[in-house]
């Protein structure tokens, strides 16, 4: 794994942060277009989040927090981000009582979409990045996504995420992300920004 030097405010998560994971990334995708057209509200978004931070980007990956207010989650390519019979079994269990008709199968096909579209050489993949509603707007987006883009500089490594949201195009690509393409996630779904970023030499390096 990269060595991340986290700043003064952040931290990284444990397992037994899954469910404030859940709960701060929930909130930050409340208007997000592709999970509210896969979902059909945003009754499902803490438990789905919290279900896949549990069980994919806490064990395998790293997972930050800016006390209440923030959070991502990444992995780097070679890990798996396939869940377990039991934990796709609770996934579809929650989508079937809080999400609208036929949300578990859209979920599970976004999953698929998403795949296939994934980059097959090496990079950190960034899931998810978001904050409170309250913290927005006091750049505490940049202090989170900072430690992993300089950890992958120093390591040479590409970036890859897929944006959800076009009022978000601008903020991924002061960060150094361009557009791969555009992909739906379903039929009739709206379109998913898939985003890559090369690696910058880091400052004062030859």
């Amino acid at each position: 794994m990269l060595e991340i030097e986290l700043p003064e405010g952040l931290r990284r998560a444990g397992k037994a942060d899954w469910r404030q994971l859940g709960d701060i990334t929930g909130e930050a995708f409340a208007e997000d277009p592709v999970n509210l057209w896969i979902f059909g509200g945003r009754g499902p978004l803490p438990h789905v989040f919290g279900n896949l931070a549990r069980n994919i980007y806490l064990p395998r990956g790293v997972c930050h927090i800016a006390g209440d207010r923030g959070a991502t989650m990444w992995a780097h390519s070679d890990a798996s981000r396939e869940l377990g019979t039991l934990a796709t079994m609770q996934l579809v269990f929650t989508l079937m009582r809080l999400g609208s008709k036929g949300a578990a199968k859209r979920g599970l096909g976004a999953g698929e979409a998403m795949a296939r579209e994934h980059p097959k050489a090496p990079h950190m993949y960034l899931f998810t990045i978001g904050t409170r509603a309250a913290a927005r707007g006091q750049g505490l987006g940049k202090q989170l996504m900072q430690p992993v883009l300089k950890a992958a500089d120093r390591a040479a490594l590409p970036c890859y995420l897929e944006n959800s949201n076009p009022a978000n195009t601008g903020f991924y690509m002061s960060h150094g992300f361009e557009r791969m393409k555009l992909f739906h996630v379903g039929d009739g779904s709206p379109v998913m920004e898939a985003m890559w970023r090369e690696p910058r030499q880091p400052r004062g390096s030859e």
